[in-house]
């Protein structure tokens, strides 16, 4: 077992990392007495998988819980959504006392936990991520939030759950196109902040894909313990923490612009080899490195080119509105070496649209 400590003061909280952690979820949160009852909110397919034995493990703990659920996937990931939910937990009477626990990946953490930031103005929740991505990356650090039809995410709050229970077993009957999305999540780890790390990647990946066990864990504590020293640092991405928007810039619009049809870790994995040519091109990564980089994101079976059908001017519109674009200038997170970035909005746009071309899939 290891806990890591997500060090924000009075706010700060655990990152419960531990085989078989999620038998174990009711009696740690009875422990904690975070809230007097719990409300678990998850996809359908989730709730299928985990949903009833978590209720039970609940109750045998002593605390009262209900389910929620909402269909699965990214379109439901909207202020419609939230409304409806909302409406679900007043007719439960569900009050400030209570808890929501997000059961899923990273549009169930979310998802839930936006809700939990609105729904009476706060109650406190938990993270119980069943996916790669949302183990390493998005169920830590408290952004949540929902998409609207002009852009992904750009209706949300920073909102820190109060515990994080991360499970590397359930990751064993996670489909393989689920562990290609997290997969890039954990490579960008590697790039933005840990040369070794990424070299571990490099040199651990059979192991990786086959899912060992000691390994994964190995692997998501390590992500985790860089995303909590990022976030202890720069909560409410003021600097540092942008840098975690490695690949996202241009991932997002390509995202987007496939009508979220592209998985957010395969666009994340386009957007990283994107931004390695966009740093070539401006003469801040050696060529050799900005190929290393694409080796790796290859061998793991991620995509480096654009999706054929996806035209550039359409994706170059999804970046008026990321929320990385100020003053309508996109910021970009550009490697200059495989372990550190840097964050710049001097970009130009011929440089933009000839790394695009490069990568437009025939």
């Amino acid at each position: 077992m290891r806990e890591i400590q997500v060090g924000l003061g009075a706010r700060a909280y655990p990152l419960i990392i531990r085989e078989g952690a999620l038998a174990s979820v009711g009696s740690d949160l009875k422990e904690r007495a975070i809230a007097k009852r719990y409300v678990v909110v998850a996809d359908e397919h989730v709730n299928g998988l985990y949903g009833e034995s978590l209720l039970a493990n609940l109750g045998q703990a002593g605390l009262g819980a209900e389910l929620l659920t909402f269909p699965r996937g990214e379109a439901s990931k909207n202020l419609a959504t939230v409304g409806e939910l909302a409406s679900r937990l007043a007719r439960l009477g569900i009050d400030r006392k209570d808890g929501l626990i997000a059961l899923g990946g990273g549009v169930t953490g979310d998802l839930t936990g936006f809700l939990a930031a609105v729904y009476m103005r706060g109650i406190p929740f938990i993270q119980v991520p069943t996916t790669l991505l949302a183990q390493v990356d998005s169920s830590v650090g408290g952004k949540t939030g929902v998409d609207i039809p002009e852009g992904k995410n750009l209706v949300g709050a920073f909102y820190q759950p109060r515990a994080v229970y991360i499970d590397p077993q359930v990751l064993l009957s996670l489909p393989a196109g689920e562990m290609l999305n997290g997969l890039a999540e954990v490579i960008k780890y590697g790039v933005i902040y840990d040369r070794p790390f990424f070299d571990l990647l490099a040199a651990r990946r059979e192991d990786i894909l086959r899912r060992d066990l000691g390994v994964l864990e190995e692997v998501i504590a390590r992500c985790c313990e860089i995303k909590a020293a990022v976030v202890a640092a720069d909560e409410r991405e003021a600097d540092l923490r942008r840098i975690l928007n490695f690949g996202h810039t241009l991932g997002h619009a390509v995202e987007a612009a496939s009508g979220y049809g592209l998985a957010h870790g395969l666009a994340v994995a386009i957007g990283m080899v994107a931004a390695a040519e966009l740093a070539v091109g401006m003469g801040l990564l050696a060529r050799t490195e900005a190929e290393h980089l694409r080796e790796v994101v290859t061998a793991y079976g991620l995509p480096s080119t654009i999706p054929a059908g996806l035209e550039p001017p359409f994706i170059k519109g999804f970046l008026k509105t990321d929320k990385k674009t100020v003053g309508g200038r996109p910021f970009f997170v550009l490697p200059t070496k495989l372990g550190a970035v840097t964050i710049t909005d001097q970009v130009g746009e011929g440089l933009i649209d000839q790394v695009i071309a490069r990568l437009k899939g025939k």
